[in-house]
């Protein structure tokens, strides 16, 4: 099979919109994913999936520590900006949870401390240790075939 229909068939798996936050040598790096999910209830561990050509895959490694934020529907900019679909100066202050870099107003925040990594095809998976959690009463962004949604109409 090529690589545009494994895409195009992976992009029928409708998701969430994250982003997956970190500090490095005093700056807060950050990129779009969606590949984010729960790996155990106890401990609280998750996983995230960064490519290899990734900018913040060894700032993630080297800093031992990363935030994902689940967005919400009002936040498709901020999807954008870290998938750098949209250019420019981004001037946006972060805040933090357990030492982490987070979005406000996200959906959840989810700070962890990077306790396993495994080298896969591609890209690299991380497991992360919950540290600490914040969570708000908000609708989702949501993506599917290469474009955004909300609950209830395309955004």
């Amino acid at each position: 099979m090529d690589d545009r229909l494994f895409r195009d068939t992976m992009g029928k798996f409708s998701t969430g919109v994250t982003v997956i936050t970190t500090k490095h040598d005093g700056k807060v790096h950050g990129m779009t994913a969606n590949a984010f999910m729960s790996v155990s209830l106890n401990p609280k561990l998750v996983v995230i999936s960064i490519g290899e050509n990734a900018r913040c895959l060894n700032k993630i490694r080297e800093s031992g520590q990363f935030g994902v934020n689940i967005l919400a529907e009002d936040q498709q900019e901020y999807s954008m900006i870290f998938a750098g679909q949209k250019k420019g100066e981004m001037d946006i202050e972060f805040d933090t949870l357990a030492g982490v870099p987070v979005l406000p107003g996200a959906l959840a925040q989810i700070s962890c401390e990077v306790v396993s990594s495994y080298v896969e095809g591609d890209h690299t998976l991380f497991i992360g240790k919950v540290q600490d959690i914040l969570l708000e009463e908000k609708e989702p962004l949501l993506f599917y075939s290469g474009k955004y949604y909300s609950l209830q109409t395309v955004v």
